[in-house]
């Protein structure tokens, strides 16, 4: 594989036409869709003249294109390290459903699965293949790959390369191993969340040098964006979904045994609803999450296990029952609510034992580390305090200025702007509500309006 650099070289101005002629018929014939959406056919065009590509898009974005298009104009394999081995299983039984050879090696396959993948990769009958970060790194994968053209190595969920990311992991940071057996071989990294020096970590880590950054706008504007201080957090859940009667949502809580907990309240109070964490049998978590994405049931209460990948484009509400770590994992959670383009409403509850908890778990970490979570933690209560728009302190957090007085999307501009008020004030899409106290006969735990105790352990 040639890939040209120079604009000037006419030869190489007409492959390049040729090859964005060829990936415009594979979107339509092979994804069926007319059009790219915004950046896509740029990062595609960058991609196939091989310059390395930071892609910033949320949740939603079509950030996954960006690499599997160029995989199928390609001659060689291209390599997608993925963190989750649920979210690569996904996205293979996607692009087969659609007539991919994409591939994925990891220790869950059956051992005749995983020989007959080697053998279709040695075979060059794959055009993408996915594994985790540990797994690329192995010598016999690093061995395997050696003896077969790989032409593009892409990096999903890149911010986990950065200490200054909110999901740092250290095996990321050998990716530039790969990079380094794999000279010729263009990179993408892609990610919906990641601040200027996250964004400047990823490209030095990953020793981009002729490489264009595709950054797009944080602004998710169909999204109504409430906070709200708890007093009786398991009342005013269930107040704010009587507004959303059998409509799809999530409900994201601290620990497992919170999830296990306000699931059961939540069936009895008569809502289709089941959990997910990682501490369910396997089998019961993907039936769980299945029966979500078909509507089977219309309410998902989780761990932050759940979310990354999903394809539900009709989530019409978030919750936050408990405050989450910091602003990285609050966007990238929110991100899945109204991904179809219509109304969806996020709401976060939030309390001082919240905070208390999570200024507890972060002094249980390194020196380093800790001075990061801090740092962390308290652009988020910053963000919870803010009494402007909602979305000039969070698009700030990203690098981004949102030009606007006010976006009319948030509690903040609906009442006029004091930060998280004692009361919520949620409602469909508008303010004035507060949350009623627990009805007489609801178990203890609802009167005491806390779920899990102070320190729930198993977060994810």
């Amino acid at each position: 594989m040639r890939f040209y650099e120079n604009s000037e070289d006419n030869n190489a101005d007409r492959q390049g036409i040729d090859m964005m002629r060829k990936a415009r018929t594979i979107l339509k014939q092979t994804f069926g869709y007319d059009d790219f959406r915004p950046f896509q056919g740029e990062v595609i065009r960058n991609v196939l003249q091989g310059r390395d590509s930071l892609v910033i898009m949320p949740t939603g974005g079509g950030k996954s294109l960006c690499y599997q298009i160029p995989a199928l104009v390609f001659d060689g394999l291209t390599v997608v390290v993925s963190p989750l081995i649920s979210l690569m299983q996904d996205q293979v039984e996607q692009l087969n459903a659609c007539g991919i050879a994409a591939l994925v090696l990891n220790s869950s396959l059956p051992p005749a699965v995983y020989r007959e993948n080697v053998r279709r990769i040695r075979e060059n009958e794959a055009r993408l293949l996915y594994l985790a970060p540990e797994t690329l790194l192995l010598p016999r994968i690093l061995s395997l790959l050696s003896d077969i053209r790989v032409d593009c190595v892409t990096i999903d969920e890149a911010h986990c390369i950065s200490e200054w990311g909110h999901d740092f992991r250290p095996e990321y940071r050998q990716l530039i191993a790969v990079r380094e057996r794999f000279p010729g071989a263009v990179c993408v990294a892609l990610t919906a969340t990641a601040t200027p020096r996250v964004r400047q970590d990823i490209k030095t880590s990953l020793c981009f040098r002729h490489s264009a950054d595709f950054i797009a706008s944080f602004n998710r504007d169909n999204l109504f964006i409430e906070i709200a201080r708890k007093s009786y957090p398991v009342e005013q859940t269930i107040e704010f979904l009587r507004q959303y009667p059998g409509e799809p949502g999530i409900i994201y809580c601290f620990s497992r045994r919170q999830v296990d907990e306000l699931s059961e309240i939540l069936a009895d109070e008569g809502f289709a609803v089941l959990p997910y964490h990682a501490g369910l049998n396997p089998e019961i978590r993907q039936i769980n999450q299945e029966r979500f994405i078909r509507d089977d049931i219309r309410i998902i209460v989780a761990t932050i296990a759940f979310g990354m990948g999903i394809n539900k484009s009709n989530v019409r509400f978030v919750l936050h029952f408990d405050m989450p770590q910091n602003i990285e994992s609050y966007y990238q959670q929110i991100g899945r609510a109204g991904r179809d383009g219509s109304q969806a409403h996020c709401l976060l509850l939030f309390s001082d034992s919240d905070i208390r908890r999570i200024q507890y778990f972060n002094r249980r970490k390194g020196e380093a580390e800790q001075e990061i979570a801090d740092a962390h933690l308290n652009a988020l209560m910053d963000y919870i305090k803010t009494g402007t728009c909602r979305r000039i302190p969070l698009l700030g957090y990203f690098g981004e200025t949102y030009a606007e007085p006010g976006c009319r999307m948030c509690d903040n501009c609906r009442t006029g702007g004091d930060g998280a008020a004692d009361q919520p004030q949620y409602g469909r899409l508008s303010a004035g509500k507060t949350a009623a106290k627990p009805r007489a006969g609801r178990p203890a735990r609802m009167r005491r309006g806390l779920l899990g105790g102070f320190f729930g352990k198993n977060t994810g």
